[in-house]
C-alpha cells in the first residue's frame, strides 16, 4: 500500500504533465482497498486513475488520487472458451500477448493499446473493428459508499462505443479490481478494418497465425501513433461522431470521398481524423501544444506544454470542425 502526500503525477499520465495531488492513494489487494474506505469516502475532490493514458491534467490535483497495483492472472476452462480474470493493475497489453501465448484468442486487434485492464473495463477501448465489450465476460468492482464487493456482467454494465455505465451513472460509484475476459480457443482473426488486408497484401500473408496478427497491428499503431515517451500524447484525443441517415446525406453529397463505415445499431461513423485534416489540422503546433503529422486524431506535448494549452488547441480543433461540417467532435480523454 502507498500513502503520499504532494505527490507529483508526471509519471502517471502519458501527457508528461507535470501536476501535484495532495493526496496519492495505492492499493494491492481487495482487502487493502476496504481498508482504505474511510479516506476515500472523505477524499474531495476524488480521481481514480490506471495508467493514466486517457488522461489530461489542467493543473495541479487538490484532492485525492487512487490507483489500482491488484495483479495477478487466472485462468478457467469454459467449453470451447477461456475465461482469463484480470488484476485491474495489470498492463492491458502484457494480457493480450500473454493469451495468444496461451493459445486464447479475440483480442488480437487490441494489441498495444496503452492503459490498464481496470482502465479497458471503464473506457471500453477499442480499436480495428474489436471492443473491449467483445471479449469482457464480467466485472469486480468494490462500492465505495457500502465497501461491498460486486460481480457485474458484461450486460450490466451497458456497454456502447468508448461508453460504460462506469462513465456515466456509475462515475465514481465504483473502484474496479478484476476483469474476466472471455476469450477463445478457436482462432478467428477479425480483418476487414483498416488497412489490416493491405498490410497482409504486402506481406504475402493469406491467413494470418495470431501472432503475425499482433504483429501487423503493432507495426500499423507505431507507424500511426507517437511513443508516449517521446512526444507526451494520450493516443486518440477525440472519437469518432456518428451521424444519423439525413446528415450522412448532406454529407456524402458534398463530401463524396469522405470514408465512412456503418455503426453499430444506427447511424454512420465518420472518421474524426478525416475531418480534423479537412480543416487543416493535420501536423499543425500551437503553442507547446501541436497535431501529430500522421494522426490527426492524437494531440502531443511538443515539449513543456501544459494542460491548459492542449486544451486551447483541442477547442480550436472542434470550432473548425464544427464550422465547416456541422459536427460536434466528442473527447475520449478525460480532462481534470
Amino acid at each position: 500500500m502507498t500513502d503520499k502526500k504532494g505527490y507529483n503525477l508526471k509519471s502517471r499520465n502519458t501527457f508528461g504533465i507535470s501536476a501535484t495531488c495532495d493526496r496519492f492513494i495505492e492499493f494491492s489487494s481487495t482487502d487493502e482497498l476496504i481498508s482504505l474506505l474511510p479516506l476515500i469516502r472523505t477524499a474531495d475532490p476524488l480521481l481514480i486513475v490506471g495508467a493514466g493514458s486517457n488522461l489530461l491534467l489542467t493543473g495541479d490535483f487538490h484532492g485525492t488520487v487512487v490507483h489500482s497495483a491488484i495483479m495477478g492472472r487466472e485462468a478457467q476452462e469454459d467449453g470451447n472458451d477461456m475465461l482469463l480474470r484480470c488484476g485491474s493493475g495489470e498492463t492491458f497489453d502484457d494480457i493480450i500477448a500473454y493469451s495468444i501465448e496461451k493459445g486464447w484468442h479475440g483480442a488480437e486487434n487490441l494489441s498495444l493499446i496503452p492503459g490498464e485492464v481496470g482502465a479497458s473495463a471503464v473506457q471500453n477501448i477499442g480499436a480495428y473493428g474489436v471492443e473491449a465489450k467483445d471479449i469482457i465476460e464480467c466485472v469486480e468492482a468494490v462500492e465505495i459508499e457500502t465497501g461491498k464487493t460486486l460481480t457485474i456482467s458484461n450486460a450490466e454494465c451497458q456497454y456502447a462505443y468508448r461508453q460504460s455505465q462506469f462513465k456515466q451513472e456509475w462515475k465514481g460509484r465504483f473502484i474496479i479490481t478484476y476483469v474476466t475476459y472471455r476469450l477463445s480457443r478457436s482462432f478467428a482473426p477479425q480483418l476487414g478494418y483498416g488497412n489490416i488486408r493491405s498490410v497482409l497484401l504486402r506481406q504475402g500473408i493469406d491467413s494470418p497465425t495470431p501472432q503475425q496478427l499482433r504483429q501487423i497491428i503493432i507495426d500499423i499503431r507505431r507507424e500511426k501513433l507517437p511513443d508516449p515517451a517521446v512526444e507526451g500524447n494520450a493516443g486518440s484525443f477525440f472519437t469518432n461522431p456518428i451521424v444519423d441517415n439525413n446528415t450522412f446525406s448532406w454529407l456524402i453529397e458534398r463530401y463524396p470521398d469522405m470514408p465512412h463505415y456503418p455503426a453499430a445499431g444506427a447511424g454512420t461513423k465518420i472518421p474524426a481524423a478525416w475531418l480534423i485534416d479537412q480543416c487543416g489540422w493535420k501536423g499543425r503546433t500551437v503553442g507547446h501544444a501541436g497535431v501529430h503529422s500522421r494522426q490527426p486524431l492524437v494531440l502531443v506535448n511538443r515539449g513543456g506544454a501544459t494542460g491548459k494549452e492542449i486544451v486551447n488547441l483541442c477547442n480550436l480543433i472542434r470550432h473548425d470542425v464544427e464550422q465547416k461540417f456541422g459536427i460536434t467532435i466528442s473527447l475520449e480523454v478525460n480532462i481534470v
